[in-house]
Order: C-alpha cells, then structure tokens, then sequence
C-alpha cells in the first residue's frame, strides 16, 4: 500500500474517533433535549386544555377566552423552545436578545393593529355591548353582530356591514341602546295656540295606554317642550322593546293623527327623536 493512501486511511480513522467520541459525549443532551421536548409538548397540551375548561365553566366570552387561550399557548411553546436549545448546549442569551428585539421593530410597525388588539381585549372585558345589542359608535348605528379581536361587525340600518376598528371604538363614545331592554322615544307635536293643552294631552296619553307595544313601566309621558312663536309643541315620550320601537314609533303618530282628526285638532309631527 502506498504511503499516501496510508496517510488517508490513518486521516479518516482519525476524524471517524473524534466523531464517535463527540457523538458519545453530546448523545446525553441530546436525548434529555428530546425527552424535555416531548414531556413539554405534552404538558403545554394539557394545560392548555385544563384553561379552557376553567373558562368555558366560568362562562367567559367566547372571543376572550380563544384569545387567552392561544396566547398561553404560544408563550408556552417559546420558554420550551428556549429550554430545549439551552439544554443542546446552545448559548440562549443572545437568542432571548434578538428576539425580543424582532419583538420591538415588529410592534413598532404594527402598532395601529396592537391599539386595535389591545382595544377588543378591553370591550370584551368590560362589556359595553354585546353580540345582538343596538348600538351607536363613530357615528354609525348598527347591531352588534360579531366582536372580533381586531374589529366589531355591525348589521347597519338598510343592511349595511359595518366594521369599527376596536382601537377608536375602545376610545370613544358608545351609545348602548339595548342595555337597558328597552328604548325611549320622543314624538313633538306642533298644535295652534287654539288648542286645548289639557285636552290634546289627555288624547295623546289615551293613544299610548291603547297601543300594547308601549311600555306600562316606564310610563309614558307627554309634556310641554315649548311654547314656540306661532305654535305649541307637545312631547310624547313612549318605551317600547327593541324590537318594537320603530313599529311603536310609527303607529304612536297614526294613531295621533286619527286621535287629532276626530277631535277636530289639526296639527303636524315637527320633530322625531329616537
């Protein structure tokens, strides 16, 4: 055999020894990395699901509780992604470093969709309003039909869809029409200074008791808004169900009308406010 060939086979002896030897000396981290990876997989598994039966029992909001529980979940799995490669012998300090710093630049560049994450965190805590409420935001009005993380849906007036994103509607104002379980309307009436005051207004209150989408409690109300320049304006403030206010607000002013036409009053609806 010639004495290159020689130095070849003695080379790859060589480097066959030291990657045995490496390989016997790193096989234990390597095997308690994959031991720590699948008992973690596993224990991250049952945790998460042991969370979201505590939230389902406690009744908590559907969207919170996905976001709560994901989260968790993905926090989970990077401390054991950092456990397993610090346990490979691989320095985790500079990887926690240069995660947290991708972290910032990513916030930084997503800070309108955080505002808006943060915002559907706080209305799903607090509950201003909920899936089904009628409610009025940045001015548009809508039912509530579904609360996303990000965004609200709302079902518009003439069956538009409208998106508010939770950042503004967190900050704003929101008027919750439903909360309550009813809603007040205000009807004005404008009468000639002609008419009896004591008269109109014993009609007016005969029309509300009559007509059954009124509400008994609250009672309604007619009272005198103004005494304008060439007019009288009288106010009828009715309750009615949510899903009754606008059929109680329209047959309220036919009924008035008929009510005036056979009393001999003429007048004209001036104003309406919901």
């Amino acid at each position: 055999m010639k004495k290159e060939e020689l130095h070849y086979i003695h080379s790859f002896e060589e480097y066959l020894n030291d990657f045995i030897d490496l390989l016997i000396s790193y096989s234990p981290k390597v095997i308690s990395a994959l031991i720590i990876l699948i008992v973690g997989l596993y224990a991250i598994r049952l945790i998460n699901r042991t969370a979201v039966k505590i939230m389902q029992k406690r009744e908590m909001e559907v969207t919170l509780s996905e976001f709560l529980s994901n989260s968790l979940l993905w926090a989970m799995r990077v401390l054991l992604f950092i456990t397993v490669i610090s346990r490979l012998g691989i320095e985790s300090s500079s990887f926690v470093a240069i995660l947290g710093a991708a972290g910032l630049a990513v916030g930084l560049s997503l800070q309108g969709s955080l505002s808006n994450l943060a915002g559907g965190v706080l209305i799903i805590l607090f509950k201003p309003f909920k899936v089904g409420d009628s409610i009025e935001a940045q001015g548009v009005n809508g039912v509530v039909t579904d609360i996303e993380i990000f965004s609200t849906k709302l079902l518009g007036i003439n069956n538009q869809t409208i998106y508010i994103p939770n950042g503004i509607l967190s900050n704003g104002t929101i008027i919750n029409h439903s909360q309550q379980g009813f809603k007040r309307a205000e009807i004005v009436f404008s009468l000639s200074y002609e008419t009896n005051i004591k008269n109109a207004k014993d009609i007016l209150m005969e029309v509300m008791k009559n007509n059954k989408k009124v509400l008994k409690k609250p009672e309604p109300l007619v009272v005198v808004k103004n005494l304008a320049d060439t007019s009288i304006l009288l106010a009828i403030k009715p309750c009615a169900k949510i899903e009754d206010f606008l059929a109680m607000t329209s047959d309220i002013m036919e009924e008035s009308k008929e009510a005036f036409d056979n009393a001999g009053i003429a007048f004209h609806p001036s104003a309406v406010k919901k």
